[in-house]
C-alpha cells in the first residue's frame, strides 16, 4: 500500500536512526543534531524466570532516563536557538526515533519513540483525524519494518497517557518495542486463538465482536469497518477495544478505507474517555497483532485502551489480587461503562 507520507531517514548525532513522516511533501529534512552525545550504551539483559517461565528485561542504565522535565525543555519539542532537542527540524508532523534509553537493543530487540505532534501541550483525542490517520500508517510502517528485524518475533505499538501510569514527558507520543520473543499476554491470547481454531476452524476473536454486537449492551460505536465496545469481561474501569470487522492479523494489512474509520473512531473513543471525569484519562492504549511468524492465520487485530480512573479523583491500582496473583477484579460493570461512555447517563 502506498503510504501516502512523505518519509525522511536521518541520523542523530550519536547515530540513532531519527525518520520524518510528513504529511505534504517539500520539506527540507537536512537540519543535523547539534548536540554532542555520546553513543548509546545499553546493559539490557533477557533474564527467564525458571519458576513462571516469563522474560525480565533487566536494564539498570534505564534510571538515568530523563523524568518530567519543564515544558520549556521537553525534548521532543522541534529545535529552537538554545534548546537542540531529539528533533533537530524546527517544526515536524509525526516524528520517529530509536530511543536514547531504550529497555531493547541490539540482540535484545529494539525501541523506537513516535512522537504525534510538534505542538506540545496537545493530545492523541485533541489532535485532528487527519493526523491521526498519518499516526495509523506510520504504525503500519514501523511495524512491517521492523518485522523484518533478525530476531524480532512481536512488534507492540502502545501510548502511555498520563503520569498516574508511568509517563515521563507530557509531550504526545507513543512508543514501538520489537521484541526478541512474543510477550506473555500476547503468547496467551495466541494460544487461546489457536485453540479454538483447532477446534472450531474459526477465529475466536471474529465469533467475540459477533456476540458484542449482537447483545448490543457494551457496544460503544459502531462503524462500517470496526466496532469499539467494552469487553464482557473488561479487566479495567473502562477499557475500550477497538476491532476490524474484517479478520486481519495486523496493522499493515488494513485498506486505506479501514484506516480512514480507525482514525475516526479512535478519536471518537479517546474523547469520550476524557469526558467521563474532570482532567485527561490516564491510560495505555495498545495494538494486539499477529506475531511475526507464527499465528498469522489465528490472530485478530485489535487496539485497546486500558483507562486507569474509575471514578473522579480515584484510579484503579493494581494490587494484591492484580500484581501478585494475576487475577484482576473490575469494580466498574462492563455495562455499565459503555453506557456512561455512550453518554447515558453521569459518570459522577
Amino acid at each position: 500500500m502506498d503510504l501516502g507520507l512523505t518519509r525522511s531517514v536521518t541520523k542523530l548525532s550519536d547515530g540513532r536512526e531519527l525518520i520524518y513522516y510528513d504529511e505534504t511533501p517539500g520539506h527540507d529534512r537536512s537540519a543535523a543534531d547539534q548536540r554532542d552525545l555520546p553513543t548509546v550504551s545499553t546493559t539490557s539483559q533477557l533474564r527467564r524466570d525458571v519458576l513462571t517461565g516469563e522474560v525480565t528485561t533487566v536494564a539498570g542504565h534505564r534510571q538515568d532516563r530523563i523524568f518530567l522535565p519543564a515544558a520549556d525543555q521537553c525534548p521532543l519539542d522541534p529545535s529552537r536557538p538554545g534548546h537542540p532537542t531529539e528533533i533537530p527540524a524546527a517544526d515536524y508532523d509525526v516524528a520517529v526515533f530509536e530511543n536514547r534509553f531504550p529497555s531493547l537493543a541490539g540482540d535484545t530487540g529494539r525501541c523506537e519513540v513516535v512522537v504525534f505532534s510538534s505542538d506540545h501541550g496537545s493530545s492523541f483525542g485533541s489532535l485532528p483525524v487527519s493526523r491521526i490517520r498519518s499516526i495509523v500508517d506510520v504504525w503500519a510502517d514501523r511495524t512491517a519494518e521492523l518485522a523484518q528485524r533478525p530476531g524480532v518475533e512481536y512488534v507492540y505499538c502502545f501510548e502511555n497517557r498520563g503520569v498516574e501510569v508511568g509517563v515521563t514527558l507530557h509531550h504526545p507520543h507513543g512508543q514501538i518495542y520489537a521484541y526478541t520473543y512474543v510477550p506473555p499476554r500476547m503468547q496467551k491470547m495466541l494460544e487461546v486463538a489457536t485453540a479454538y481454531h483447532e477446534s472450531t476452524g474459526g477465529c475466536v476473536a471474529c465469533d467475540a465482536l459477533a456476540e458484542e454486537k449482537a447483545e448490543g449492551t457494551r457496544v460503544i460505536v459502531a462503524g462500517e469497518h470496526f466496532t469499539a465496545y467494552v469487553p464482557y469481561a473488561g479487566r479495567w474501569p473502562f477499557q475500550v477495544d477497538i476491532v476490524p470487522h474484517r479478520h486481519v492479523p495486523d496493522l499493515p494489512a488494513l485498506t486505506a478505507a479501514e484506516r480512514d474509520e480507525l482514525a475516526a473512531i479512535g478519536k471518537d473513543c479517546v474523547q469520550r474517555l476524557d469526558a467521563l471525569f474532570d482532567g485527561a484519562m490516564p491510560y495505555i492504549g495498545s495494538w494486539y497483532q499477529a506475531p511475526v511468524a507464527t499465528g498469522r492465520v489465528e490472530s485478530h487485530l485489535r487496539w485497546q485502551f486500558a483507562a486507569f480512573r474509575r471514578a473522579p479523583g480515584k484510579l484503579k491500582y493494581l494490587a494484591g489480587s492484580e500484581s501478585g496473583a494475576g487475577a484482576f477484579m473490575n469494580d466498574i460493570r462492563p455495562e455499565q461503562a459503555a453506557a456512561l461512555l455512550r453518554g447515558e447517563g453521569p459518570a459522577s
